[in-house]
């Protein structure tokens, strides 16, 4: 477990409102990735945003690792975020981590029982995703018959698109993807028992670009998508445009979709603003529900404005960045 605390003030000072706490579940088992380095940059971009109203408010980061160091999720932070990671969701299951972290999803599913839209909350992603659609018996996860990976539509359903997380979006956004499953055969039964929804899929119709069911709130404490909506262009760049993971997409998908891809990444309407709005909006929503509870002012929403989503999200090649237009740069080292 490791802690960075970020301080806007001496510890000392008097009435003091108490730090913002964030919980990183890493569950990569130890492999290199770009995922953490989204999430982290995710909320310390939130917490700039919220000193902009609360200036004597700190952040510690909690940084977790369950499936190789055996990290336990604390209890005593105010939001999660639980990343992406390697294998299958039923790798490890009668292991301790994977116990713990099926007690921590009841915790934190209760806290919202208890507490409402003002509880602490986790946003799971793709990995975590695949664990909590297992524990809670939701859906069916099963091996897809490719790996699907690259830039991809997501599709709104009629909840979905009802929701403060997708709204915004109307039926579709775009996200990166890359997994080997699938969730299937949603019981709809179990689903409204945890108060849960539906709010995304991987087809408009549900068939013809594949079956999966990509997005879902579970009680008023839980938010979960397959997708990456904490994607930049630095990482997916750095995985996309790798020779052999360029190969693997043009094999998979053909030249011109590969291709297709790479402008994707320039398009601020599109994963750009995927990342802008989904995480930090669901962080300004929890600030805001659990700030009368620590005495913080609230932030406003985020408000998807086309230049500063591209200065946060990464320069396209030929703005600014000394890099000459068309051409595809990336440090030597950077994982996928």
């Amino acid at each position: 477990m490791h802690l960075d605390r970020k301080s806007s003030a001496p510890v000392s000072l008097v009435g003091k409102s108490p730090p913002l706490r964030a919980c990183i579940i890493d569950m990569n088992n130890g492999v290199p990735n770009q995922g953490i380095r989204c999430l982290r940059t995710l909320i310390e971009s939130f917490y700039a945003h919220a000193r902009e109203r609360n200036p004597e408010l700190d952040l510690e980061i909690v940084h977790v690792e369950p499936r190789n160091l055996g990290d336990v999720p604390p209890r005593d932070c105010h939001i999660y975020l639980s990343s992406g990671g390697p294998g299958s969701p039923f790798d490890g299951a009668d292991e301790p981590w994977a116990h713990a972290y099926r007690e921590f999803l009841d915790w934190i599913y209760q806290e919202g029982e208890r507490e409402g839209e003002a509880s602490k909350g986790l946003f799971a992603v793709c990995f975590s995703y695949e664990l909590s659609m297992v524990h809670f018996g939701i859906a069916k996860m099963e091996p897809r018959p490719t790996r699907k990976f690259g830039v991809m539509p997501v599709y709104m359903t009629e909840a979905g698109m009802k929701s403060d997380l997708f709204g915004p979006f109307g039926d579709r956004l775009f996200a990166w993807e890359h997994r080997s499953w699938q969730a299937v055969d949603l019981d709809e039964a179990r689903l409204a028992s945890l108060d849960g929804a539906c709010w995304a899929r991987e087809s408009r119709d549900g068939v013809s670009k594949g079956e999966s069911l990509l997005a879902f709130k579970i009680g008023s404490s839980i938010k979960t998508t397959l997708f990456h909506p904490e994607a930049d262009r630095p990482g997916a760049l750095a995985w996309i445009a790798s020779p052999d993971q360029a190969q693997a997409v043009i094999e998979a998908y053909g030249e011109t979709t590969y291709l297709r891809m790479l402008r994707t990444l320039d398009d601020p309407m599109r994963l750009a603003r995927t990342r802008a709005l989904t995480i930090p909006g669901w962080l300004a929503r929890r600030w805001n529900a659990m700030a009368p509870l620590h005495g913080w002012c609230e932030v406003p929403a985020p408000v998807y404005d086309e230049t500063a989503v591209l200065r946060e999200f990464g320069t396209p090649p030929g703005q600014g960045s000394g890099e000459p237009a068309g051409r595809l740069s990336i440090e030597p080292g950077e994982g996928g």
